[in-house]
């Protein structure tokens, strides 16, 4: 028999049918007590070579960059303004309220998020983030030793650090940048 050459959609299936076979050995090797446990879900990122994520319930949307409009002589922080369901928002380098850390490439993707005082603003990304779950006493864990807007979380399955932003800490901690207009 000959064989026929193998398809993108077959591939694809492959690649799925892999991914779950994964996921499956995974779960048999939970312990009973663990299958059950609750989990936080965040909307995770890259920001340099760092993964950060924020809760899933904060995030609004996720927009092109290029809708914002540059205001000049802005703080170093605000990037500029952009229209969101009829509201004007601030849109903020996320890596300058964190203190700096650099991009891996720049920006494309505007995080529309809710601050924790109920008001919006825009949050500058390198890519669209991806769901992803966290155990919560994992976070629990973490969060009591931090002080800080951002806690490394400690994934135990792939034994990666995932950085948490609290944004109403985050922006409890930082001035100006309350919504335009």
């Amino acid at each position: 028999m000959t064989s026929i050459p193998r398809g993108p959609e077959e591939v694809q299936d492959q690649e799925v049918r892999t991914l779950l076979d994964e996921r499956a050995n995974r779960l048999r090797g939970r312990s009973d007590n663990t299958t059950d446990e609750s989990v936080v879900m965040v909307a995770e990122f890259p920001l340099g070579e760092e993964r950060y994520a924020i809760p899933l319930d904060s995030l609004r949307a996720a927009l092109p960059l290029r809708l914002v409009t540059p205001v000049p002589l802005s703080q170093p922080h605000v990037i500029g303004v952009l229209r969101y369901q009829g509201q004007v928002l601030a849109a903020l380098s996320l890596a300058a309220l964190l203190g700096g850390h650099g991009w891996r490439q720049d920006p494309a993707v505007l995080l529309v998020v809710e601050r924790g005082d109920g008001d919006l603003c825009a949050l500058d990304c390198e890519a669209i983030p991806r769901p992803l779950s966290i155990p919560t006493t994992a976070v629990e864990t973490a969060r009591a030793q931090s002080e800080g807007p951002v806690t490394q979380v400690l994934m135990s399955a792939s034994r990666q650090i995932i950085h948490l932003i609290d944004l109403p800490r985050l922006f409890a901690s930082t001035s100006g940048t309350r919504n335009v207009g």
